[in-house]
């Protein structure tokens, strides 16, 4: 099979796509033919070795695909032919993968592979960022930052879902039409103006109830200072490189909460509830509430411009590798 290969830690262009013998099934574990595999920022930190999780070197980057099992380990009910998407954490840009049986989600006949290549992170982490964490409630308003990303994006249709109002915070007109396809009620440009006249003038100078935030840096401080009376604010992630100090005044002043967001390890201790996240989100699905939003499609041989433009921030949506 062919694989992209990290060798040694490095920028996107340091990857190489090898040649590596065929996966074999291993106990509670199934090997899958990848149909697509969806790029995410963490991946662009794994390969710089900036990301809590380190596998050995070498290694395949890559954390969520969807494809057809093409074999199944010892104790595995999936058959051979199950269409699936999964969350692998490494190994996914590649033509074949080995994922967990459990970490696998049987996708329905008339699923898109690309598609359901770019759900499980990104809309894993919105919900258990919006729904478990952030207690988001139907009539209440969430701002998110970098809104027009993947996890960005989703955080939006999931708001909207809920019934809160939302707005959309990114750094261009372009991704913020992007935006109100998806359902955002109102935008902010924040390369262009100023976040917190913004998010003053939106919420008639109350602030949001909850303030999703997949950037830190610049913003993050800005953000936390337009936070609404008991408001709760979503450290979801860090794509803008820096990450941010709070002076601890502000949450007091507010009695607001700073609320961590770790979806992998949510998805690890708790898988009960992640399943039934999932189970609500296909549910939306099906309703036409939530539409996952492929914009880019990449070769194989492609992997490193992908990775690239993600680590560029060119990206609106999801992307996604085709081996």
């Amino acid at each position: 099979m062919r694989a992209i290969r990290c060798n040694h830690y490095g920028p996107p262009d340091t990857l190489t796509l090898e040649h590596l013998p065929d996966l074999q099934p291993q106990p509670g574990k199934v090997v899958i033919d990848v149909k697509a595999a969806s790029v995410n920022f963490p991946d662009v930190l794994i390969i710089e070795n900036r990301y809590q999780m380190k596998p050995p070197l070498p290694f395949t980057p890559g954390a969520e695909v969807s494809g057809v099992v093409r074999a199944a380990g010892a104790g595995v009910e999936l058959a051979p032919g199950t269409r699936v998407a999964a969350y692998v954490g490494y190994g996914g840009f590649a033509e074949q993968v080995l994922a967990d049986a459990c970490a696998c989600v049987v996708l329905p006949a008339r699923a898109d592979f690309a598609t359901a290549a770019a759900f499980t992170l990104a809309y894993g982490t919105a919900h258990h960022a919006v729904v478990d964490r952030g207690a988001l409630r139907a009539g209440e308003t969430m701002l998110v930052l970098g809104a027009a990303g993947g996890v960005g994006l989703a955080a939006v249709e999931i708001g909207k879902a809920l019934g809160a109002r939302v707005i959309a915070a990114a750094s261009s007109d372009e991704k913020l039409d992007v935006c109100r396809r998806h359902g955002a009620d109102a935008t902010i440009n924040y390369a262009s103006g100023d976040l917190r006249d913004g998010v003053k003038a939106l919420t008639d100078g109350h602030g949001p109830d909850v303030i999703y935030d997949p950037v830190g840096g610049i913003y993050a401080e800005p953000a936390f200072r337009s936070i609404g009376w008991r408001g709760r604010y979503l450290v979801v992630g860090f794509a803008n490189g820096e990450i941010p100090k709070l002076p601890l005044n502000l949450p007091l002043l507010k009695g607001a909460s700073i609320v961590g967001v770790f979806w992998g390890d949510f998805a690890r201790r708790e898988p009960a509830r992640n399943a039934a996240a999932f189970a609500q989100m296909l549910g939306w699905i099906d309703e036409g509430k939530l539409d996952p939003y492929v914009s880019k499609r990449y070769a194989l041989a492609d992997t490193p411009r992908a990775l690239a433009d993600m680590a560029a921030r060119r990206v609106t949506g999801k992307i996604v590798i085709e081996p």
